[in-house]
């Protein structure tokens, strides 16, 4: 990953928040995260970001994210951490614990061997 250099311009976005809402056919082996309800996660994170006063934060639906057979998944930049988000509940923890208060839900993120580049 590669790091902020001197004489780049600031990050427009404190913090980037990318959910997979990639859709696959029916009986692909690795289903997808819009089968799963990444759309209607995508929705609510990006209001709940909204009512939550979380400023300069931007939440976005992705492409394939090709971690799908884990999804709903979604990854939150400028840290590069991956989670496994199924409801609102778990939503409202990442958007509290990861993006305003800077801290993890660490029961929610993919491990490494999930999350890491393929190989």
């Amino acid at each position: 990953m590669s790091a902020h250099l001197p004489g780049d311009p600031p990050p427009y976005f404190t913090s980037h928040v990318f959910v997979c809402t990639n859709e696959r056919a029916a009986d692909h082996p690795r289903g997808s995260c819009k089968a799963r309800g990444s759309e209607e996660l995508r929705d609510y994170m990006k209001a709940r970001a909204k009512q939550l006063g979380l400023s300069g934060v931007r939440v976005n639906a992705a492409g394939c994210l090709d971690r799908c057979e884990h999804g709903p998944t979604v990854v939150i930049y400028p840290e590069g951490v991956w989670y496994r988000v199924s409801s609102k509940e778990e939503a409202d923890r990442v958007l509290q614990a990861h993006v305003r208060d800077g801290g993890r839900v660490p029961e929610l993120m993919l491990p490494p061997e999930q999350a890491g580049p393929k190989g």
